[in-house]
C-alpha cells in the first residue's frame, strides 16, 4: 500500500511543469529590488519586470511621449512634443539603432522589454486604462526614449527651450582618494540633481550576474546602471560645461538657403500627426519638415530660418557603455569602457578599491575650427561653411584627472579646470572652444569643505553632504548689514536682528535664511556685476565678495523684508515653513536650497506662494567607501516608486527631511533580515513566494 501511494506522488510530482529559477528578485523594506541571475538575459527581463511593478504607469506614459504618440493617445496638449520629435526624426533614427546597435545591446534591451511586456500581462489591473494603449513595449521605445532624454533633455536642453528651469538641472560629486582618506580607503559622493517627476526619474536597483553584484541607479525607461558601485570601484555623472549644441540662422533664397554665397536645398519630408479629440475621434495633422546641412529646421521666417545641430543623435551604444562601466572590475577595464565614447553628455567622477580618483569631461565635443567658449554660446552664422562641425575631440584629447596631488576631486557642474585646487588641468592645453573658466559658489563651498581636512573620513563626507550652509552669506551679509544704520527704518532694524542671529543655513527651523533667500533671489546671486569684488580665476573658491551697490542692496532688502512679514507676520519664520516635501499625500518640512547661493544641499523650487514644494534637487545620494567590504549610504529622496498605491511612493522623504541617509543592503548578508517579499522567475513570470 505504502509503495502505491510513494508510486503515485512520483508519477504526480514528475508531471508537474519544469520551472527555469534562473533569477529572483528580493524585494527590501525600501522597494528596492535585489536581482540575481545566472545569465544576462534572465537579469534584463528582471529588471524589466522589477521597473514596471514600481513605476508601470509612468514607464507608459514616457514610452508613449518618446514614440511621439502621445497627442493620439492622450490629446492635443502633447501636440508641441510630437511635433518637436518627428521634427528631429527620431522615430526614424530609432529603426536605424536597431540596425547597427552592438548584438549585446540588443539582446539586453530585447530581455528588459520582454520583462516589461510579461508584468504588464500578468498585472492589467496595476496599469491604469489611458496607459494600456502604449501596450506592447518594443525594442524601438527604448531607443526612442534614450534620444529623447539624451538629446532634447541634455545636449540639447537649452537649444530646443525644453527644460524650464534648466539651471535646477545639475549634480554634485566628490572623490577623494586613499591618500587624502582616514580610512586609506578611496571613497565616492554620488548627488545628482534633476527633477523629480517624469523623465528625470531614477529607479535604484541592484543586479547581481553570476555573484557579481551592481548597485545604483538609472534613468527610468534604460535599462543597467548610469550611476553606481560594485566591489571594486564607483562612479557618477554631473552635467559639464559642454556646448554640443548649436542653433543656426540660416539665409533664405528661392526656396532655399545659402552657404558660403551659393544656394542650397532643403531636404524635405512629410509626416503626419494624429491628435485625439475631446470626443474621443482623432484628427490628422500633416507637417512638412526640413533639414539643412547643419540639422533640422526649427523655425522658418520670410528671410530667415533657424536649424539646430545636436550630438548624442549618432550615439546608439550609449547604454552598453553604461552596462560595460558597470562589470568593471578596475580603472583600466573602466576607462576602456568610456573610451567607447558612445554617452554624450556628462562628466564622470571616478574611486575605487585600489584608491584612485579620477576626473574625465566626458561627452561629444564638437571640433570647431576657431574660438573660445562664448563664440559658441549664442546663435551661430549658418552662411559659412566655417562653422560646420569636423567630428568630435578623441578622448586623449579631453580633461582628465587620475590620482590629483591634493588627493580630492569635486565637480558641482563647474568646467574642468577647478576639479581640484590648486588647479592641477592646464587650460591652454586644450581648444579654448571646450569650456570656460568660472567656479560658482556650489563649487566653491565643494572645495572649501575638502580643502582643510587632510584626513577625511565616511562621516566627513555625510555631514558634508547634508551641509545647507549658505556660502553666499558669508560673502555678502556682513556688507550688507553694515548699511542698515540707527536711522533705518524700524523694519530694517529688525530685519539685521533676524539676519544676525541667523546660523547661515537652509536647514528646517533655520529662522532667518526666509528673510536672506527672498533678498537673494532678488540681488541675483548669479550675477557677477552685483559683487565688489568680481570673481577671479587667481582666488576661484574666495571670489565674489562684498557688495558693489550697497544702497541698493539695502534698499531690496526693505522689500524682501515687506514681502516676508506681510506674507508671514513674523522675519522670523522658519525656513522648513517655506519650502516643503510633497508627494502622494506627504507634507514635510525641507532643508537646502537653490544651488546658486553656495549650498551644497540643493532642493530647488518654484516660488509660487505662501509655500512652495521642492521638484528638483537631490535626488539620488549615495556615499560609498571602496575598504576590505563596502560601505554605503544611499537615500532616492522621492522614493522607489511612482505607483499611486505604492507605500514606496514618497517613503524616503522623510528621512530628507531629517538629514538622514539608509544602508545600501549590498552584501546578501547585511540584506538578511530586511526582504519584504520574494519573487521568483518561473518561466516567463515571476511569482512571489
Amino acid at each position: 500500500m505504502k509503495g502505491t501511494l510513494l508510486l503515485s506522488l512520483l508519477i504526480i510530482f514528475c508531471n508537474q511543469p519544469v520551472y527555469s529559477q534562473s533569477a529572483k528578485i528580493d524585494w527590501d523594506e525600501w522597494g528596492v529590488p535585489h536581482i540575481t541571475a545566472s545569465n544576462e538575459k534572465d537579469l534584463f527581463f528582471a529588471q524589466g519586470w522589477a521597473e514596471m511593478e514600481a513605476h508601470a504607469n509612468l514607464v507608459l506614459q514616457l514610452y508613449g511621449t518618446a514614440r511621439g504618440k502621445a497627442a493620439f493617445y492622450w490629446g492635443s496638449q502633447f501636440e508641441s512634443s510630437d511635433i518637436l520629435i518627428h521634427n528631429l526624426n527620431f522615430p526614424h533614427i530609432a529603426l536605424s539603432y536597431r540596425k547597427i546597435q552592438n548584438p549585446e545591446l540588443k539582446q539586453i534591451i530585447q530581455s528588459f522589454i520582454n520583462g516589461m511586456n510579461a508584468y504588464a500581462k500578468a498585472h492589467p489591473e496595476a496599469i491604469e486604462k489611458d496607459k494600456q494603449i502604449v501596450l506592447p513595449i518594443t525594442p524601438d521605445d527604448v531607443n526612442l526614449q534614450s534620444l529623447f532624454v539624451f538629446v532634447t533633455r541634455f545636449t540639447g536642453g537649452k537649444e530646443l527651450n525644453q527644460v524650464a528651469g534648466w539651471q535646477d538641472i545639475g549634480s554634485n560629486a566628490i572623490a577623494i582618494a586613499a591618500k587624502r582618506s582616514a580610512s586609506g580607503n578611496a571613497m565616492l559622493i554620488q548627488n545628482p540633481h534633476l527633477p523629480w517627476n517624469g523623465e528625470y526619474t531614477f529607479f535604484e536597483s541592484e543586479l547581481t550576474l553570476n555573484g557579481n553584484p551592481v548597485y545604483g541607479a538609472q534613468i527610468l525607461g534604460f535599462p543597467g546602471i548610469a550611476i553606481g558601485f560594485n566591489k571594486n570601484l564607483g562612479w557618477t555623472h554631473t552635467n559639464n560645461t559642454l556646448d554640443n549644441a548649436d542653433s543656426f540662422e540660416l539665409t533664405l533664397k528661392d526656396n532655399g538657403y545659402l552657404l558660403d554665397g551659393k544656394k542650397l536645398d532643403f531636404k524635405a519630408r512629410t509626416d503626419t500627426i494624429w491628435i485625439k479629440q475631446q470626443n474621443g475621434s482623432l484628427l490628422p495633422k500633416l507637417y512638412k519638415f526640413y533639414s539643412s546641412i547643419h540639422g533640422p529646421v526649427l523655425k522658418t521666417g520670410s528671410k530667415k530660418a533657424l536649424a539646430v545641430k545636436l550630438a548624442g543623435m549618432d550615439s546608439p551604444n550609449a547604454l552598453l557603455e553604461w552596462w560595460k562601466m558597470a562589470n568593471s572590475q578596475n580603472f583600466n577595464q573602466f576607462e576602456a569602457a568610456l573610451k567607447m565614447q558612445q554617452i554624450p553628455f556628462w562628466n564622470v567622477i571616478y574611486a575605487d578599491k585600489q584608491g584612485n580618483i579620477f576626473y574625465l569631461f566626458n561627452g561629444l565635443v564638437p571640433r570647431r575650427a576657431y574660438g573660445r567658449f562664448e563664440d559658441w554660446d549664442h546663435l551661430i552664422e549658418g552662411d559659412s561653411s566655417k562653422n560646420i562641425w569636423k567630428g568630435y575631440l578623441s578622448y586623449e584629447e579631453l580633461p582628465k584627472l587620475k590620482n590629483p596631488k591634493s588627493g580630492w576631486l569635486q565637480n558641482t557642474n563647474d568646467p574642468p579646470w577647478t576639479a581640484t585646487l590648486p588647479r592641477e588641468l592646464d587650460k591652454s592645453k586644450y581648444p579654448p572652444y571646450i569650456a570656460p573658466d568660472e567656479m560658482p559658489l556650489r563649487s566653491q563651498r565643494a572645495a572649501n569643505m575638502l580643502l582643510p581636512d587632510s584626513s577625511i573620513t565616511f562621516e566627513h563626507l555625510v555631514d558634508y553632504k547634508q551641509s545647507t550652509h549658505v556660502l553666499m552669506a558669508d560673502r555678502v551679509l556682513d556688507d550688507l548689514l553694515s548699511g542698515i544704520d540707527n536711522t533705518s527704518s524700524p523694519l530694517l532694524q529688525e530685519a539685521r536682528q533676524v539676519l544676525t542671529g541667523w546660523d547661515r543655513n537652509a536647514d528646517n527651523n533655520s529662522k532667518g535664511m526666509l528673510l536672506f533667500y527672498a533678498w537673494a533671489m532678488a540681488f541675483n546671486p548669479k550675477n557677477d556685476y552685483n559683487y565688489a569684488v568680481r570673481w577671479n580665476r587667481d582666488f576661484p573658491n574666495s571670489t565674489p565678495s562684498g557688495l558693489r551697490d550697497k544702497k541698493h542692496a539695502v534698499e531690496l532688502l526693505e522689500q524682501a523684508a515687506k514681502l516676508v512679514k506681510t506674507t508671514y507676520g513674523d522675519l522670523s519664520t522658519t525656513w522648513g515653513t517655506y519650502l516643503r516635501l510633497e508627494r502622494n499625500g506627504i507634507n514635510l518640512p525641507a532643508n537646502g536650497a537653490d544651488g546658486a547661493l553656495g549650498i551644497f544641499r540643493v532642493a530647488a523650487a518654484q516660488p509660487q506662494g505662501k509655500t512652495t514644494s521642492v521638484t528638483a534637487g537631490d535626488s539620488w545620494v549615495g556615499i560609498i567607501e571602496f575598504g576590505k567590504k563596502v560601505r554605503a549610504k544611499v537615500l532616492l529622496s522621492y522614493g522607489n516608486s511612482s505607483q499611486k498605491q505604492s507605500i514606496h511612493n514618497g517613503d524616503q522623504l522623510k528621512l530628507f527631511s531629517e538629514k538622514k541617509m539608509r544602508d545600501a543592503w549590498f552584501y546578501p548578508e547585511k540584506l538578511k533580515g530586511h526582504i519584504a517579499f520574494t519573487e521568483v522567475k518561473k518561466g516567463e513570470i515571476f511569482i512571489r513566494q
